[in-house]
């Protein structure tokens, strides 16, 4: 944990409260992969740390405070999927090959993550702009990359002149968040098989072309 950790009102952690406030987090992310998010309690979650409610109170205000902080964890974790992009090519083979990791770190994300995503998912469909917020730095550092990325390619002449590279690279980032969500619930569908098919979508997008395999 880097940077200094304050209490709710205002006190700089020591070391054995920073390690406190990391099990409450802990314990939390583990209790959301198991109930629903509205029934998860404070005291429920001090239980678990081996703690009380009272210390509970001194890092977080309640349950969504604690359960936003977990989520600006992962959206900081999140925001590294772009880099996939900025160290692969979508020229010949290397195409294929990144558009492949890009499919593998979406769909290992949103797997590592799917509960605390769901809570994320709910509060920003709810209208809660720090849900919102949190979900849009999730996908906008991809989504920009992304766009540099066909932009690139475009001026290039190796795509289409009138492919708007923002709104493909925000339609390929949309399917990839929504496949991601779903991969346990596909009918008839593998997991050895939508990744291959989820990054040929992607070459597609991206390059207007097949892979080169």
């Amino acid at each position: 944990m880097t940077g200094q950790v304050r209490t709710v009102d205002g006190r700089v952690a020591g070391r054995r409260g920073q390690a406190t406030r990391q099990k409450l987090l802990d314990c939390l992310s583990e209790m959301l992969s198991s109930s629903p998010y509205r029934d998860v309690k404070v005291i429920d979650v001090a239980r678990k740390a081996g703690t009380s409610p009272a210390t509970f109170y001194q890092y977080f205000p309640d349950v969504e405070g604690a359960v936003l902080e977990l989520a600006e964890q992962m959206a900081a974790e999140g925001a590294g999927l772009a880099g996939v992009l900025e160290d692969g090519s979508w020229i010949g083979r290397a195409g294929w090959q990144t558009a492949q990791n890009l499919v593998d770190g979406f769909l290992d994300f949103w797997r590592r993550n799917d509960a605390l995503l769901r809570v994320v998912d709910l509060g920003a469909a709810e209208g809660d702009k720090r849900f919102a917020r949190i979900r849009a730095k999730i996908l906008n550092s991809v989504t920009g990359s992304l766009t540099a990325t066909i932009t690139e390619l475009q001026s290039k002449g190796r795509i289409d002149k009138d492919a708007n590279p923002a709104a493909v690279a925000g339609a390929l980032v949309a399917m990839l968040a929504s496949v991601a969500s779903h991969q346990k619930g596909f009918q008839g569908v593998k997991p050895a098989e939508l990744k291959p098919n989820l990054a040929l979508l992607v070459h597609l997008g991206v390059t207007g072309k097949k892979p080169t395999r």
